[in-house]
């Protein structure tokens, strides 16, 4: 995040075409993700690639797996030219850090309440992810497995957010960012223009406003961790 901003991390996941990739950053996301998992949202490197080109340069563009060989993650990530690497399964600390030491960030998710949460830092990942034990069911986890689990400045909260509900999780967990796939479409894989307007409206202001109320003491000078710079 960016102090003078007070910027937190958008995240419109399972875009499938160029259209909904530019529409999401019309509206102000700062982030993109592309699904190379099994889904019905997966597309292929190559198209992510050519989405991702037509980008501007300040998004973030992700790359989502899950429990792919680390050689395949790095060369799909390089070869889509994509920002990092999100790892969305069963991926070990050694597995992880290989994928980290060859591109830009790593995002590691796990499921709320999963232990080895308490061992994020052997991954050597940029930020957590803490999603739902289903991920793309949309189904809501419950926030308080999220507390206190890591710096809120690395924290990324998924699972279950739409519209209606996602300024209540930065307010209660302050994370770096937020995610949202199912929350916002039409159709699997296709989003709803209404909906990604007014999830990005309102995750922007909740994390605003979070930011307000948490701002560092007058005089304070340690920088906050700020995803553009991982």
């Amino acid at each position: 995040m960016n102090e003078s901003s007070g910027e937190l991390l958008i995240k419109i996941c399972g875009i499938t075409t160029e259209a909904d990739a530019l529409l999401a950053v019309s509206l102000g996301a700062s982030a993109v993700g592309f699904m190379f998992a099994p889904s019905p949202r997966q597309i292929s490197v190559q198209l992510a690639g050519d989405i991702a080109k037509r980008l501007p340069e300040e998004i973030l563009t992700v790359g989502v797996f899950r429990d792919e060989a680390p050689q395949r993650v790095v060369e799909a990530v390089r070869t889509a030219g994509l920002g990092a690497a999100q790892l969305h399964g069963h991926e070990t600390a050694e597995e992880t850090t290989w994928v980290r030491e060859r591109v830009p960030m790593v995002i590691k998710a796990f499921p709320a309440g999963d232990r080895t949460i308490d061992r994020f830092v052997e991954f050597g990942a940029d930020y957590l992810m803490v999603d739902g034990a289903n991920p793309g069911s949309g189904r809501v986890f419950d926030w308080r497995l999220a507390e206190g689990v890591i710096d809120p400045q690395r924290l990324i909260v998924a699972g279950g957010l739409r519209p209606d509900n996602v300024a209540d999780a930065v307010a209660h967990l302050h994370p770096a960012g937020v995610d949202v796939s199912t929350g916002v479409e039409a159709a699997p894989g296709r989003k709803d223009p209404l909906l990604v307007r007014d999830f990005i409206v309102n995750a922007r202001r909740a994390g605003a406003e979070d930011r307000a109320r948490h701002a560092p003491d007058e005089g304070a000078t340690e920088e906050p961790y700020d995803w553009r710079d991982a």
